[in-house]
């Protein structure tokens, strides 16, 4: 049967570099044999203005019926008037809330010969490559009791921070089953020594790794360290598992190592392995339409639904190979170009990636 894939450009950039991202998926596919079944939809502001709503039911029906979504982005100034319960990030946010991505996983890769653009010494950064897992749907994002209210004469504002054992118990399986795919090593960050629901999580990661994952390597650390040591000594970490909010900072952070936001990809997985996909980057109107984004990151997107849902490590391996080898040759988005350096557009980047495949 032919794995079922929902694309979804979205906004802005998203037409442009999803185009490319397609293209290379096809091809890889076509040359392992393996059979997709693409189809389209819409989602973010283009679905607003042609549906009224930023999640068509049509778009929520065909998400919920395929194996991998990519999605290009959504928003944009356009749109930003709106009441908040109708702009385009509502899209985004309920498609992750009905296909219950808990999961959500931020590679840090440098290539090499990118690792001037890092602002770190390129000795720090060059062939980084981190993966962030941050849980997705609890927290204190999400804990009850939330709000504001008045209290001896003032307002109050209050979240709540909560995760139960089996919420642990889920992300600390995928860190590991991760971990097995690439260098057997995970990091917990936690702030065990202030926070109990955080002394609960290292309980609880522990206990996972003892009784499942002993092949794994195993280390806990605080996240004010945890943020310290990755601009100290990123590549010390091979997979990162912390709480939703810890992995919103720590993955900016990690972001920054590599130097564009063009170049980084996400997932966010089911416990069924259903996954969306999508680059970090944004919607970037101010260049839309004009061919200079680079594709590079839902390229890399596109690698990461092969090797996390379709179970196709070997397409993965492939893409993110002609990825380097584009790199090396020299060839250049404007966003990852040193000064003076020759750069091409969104389709001729994408028609390199698909030369060196």
């Amino acid at each position: 049967m032919s794995a079922k894939v929902l694309v979804l450009p979205g906004d802005g950039i998203g037409v442009e570099v999803m185009a490319s991202a397609v293209s290379v998926m096809q091809k890889v596919a076509s040359d392992a044999g393996l059979p997709l079944a693409f189809t389209d939809g819409l989602v973010g502001g283009l679905a607003i203005d042609r549906h009224g709503t930023p999640l068509p039911d049509d778009t929520l029906v065909a998400a919920k019926a395929s194996d991998v979504v990519l999605l290009g982005g959504v928003g944009g100034p356009k749109w930003d008037n709106l009441p908040t319960a109708q702009r385009p990030e509502r899209g985004l946010l309920r498609l992750r809330s009905e296909l219950a991505l808990f999961a959500n996983l931020r590679p840090a890769i440098l290539f090499g010969p990118l690792a001037a653009a890092s602002s770190l010494k390129p000795e720090l950064v060059a062939d980084l490559d981190i993966l962030i897992l941050r849980e997705l749907t609890g927290g204190i994002y999400f804990g009850e009791p939330r709000g504001i209210r008045e209290e001896n004469g003032e307002r109050v504002g209050f979240n709540t921070l909560v995760y139960a054992e089996h919420e642990i118990e889920r992300i600390a399986r995928v860190a590991f089953d991760l971990a097995r795919k690439r260098n057997g090593r995970v990091c917990s960050v936690d702030k065990a020594n202030v926070l109990e629901v955080t002394a609960l999580w290292r309980e609880v990661v522990t206990r996972v790794h003892q009784a499942e994952f002993q092949d794994i390597e195993l280390s806990h650390m605080f996240v004010d360290n945890a943020g310290m040591q990755l601009v100290r000594a990123p590549k010390q970490f091979d997979v990162i598992v912390t709480t939703n909010m810890f992995g919103d900072i720590l993955s900016d952070v990690a972001a920054m190592l590599t130097g564009s936001l063009g170049m980084l990809p996400s997932a966010s997985l089911a416990a069924s392995g259903k996954g969306l996909y999508e680059p970090v980057h944004g919607t970037a109107p101010d260049i839309a339409g004009r061919n200079i984004a680079n594709p590079l990151a839902t390229i890399l997107s596109v690698a990461m639904a092969f090797r996390y849902t379709l179970n196709a490590g070997g397409c993965a391996d492939r893409i993110e190979q002609a990825v380097a080898r584009v790199l090396a040759d020299g060839i250049r988005t404007a966003d990852i170009a040193a000064a003076g350096e020759a750069t091409v557009g969104t389709r001729e980047m994408g028609e390199a990636v698909l030369a060196a495949l």
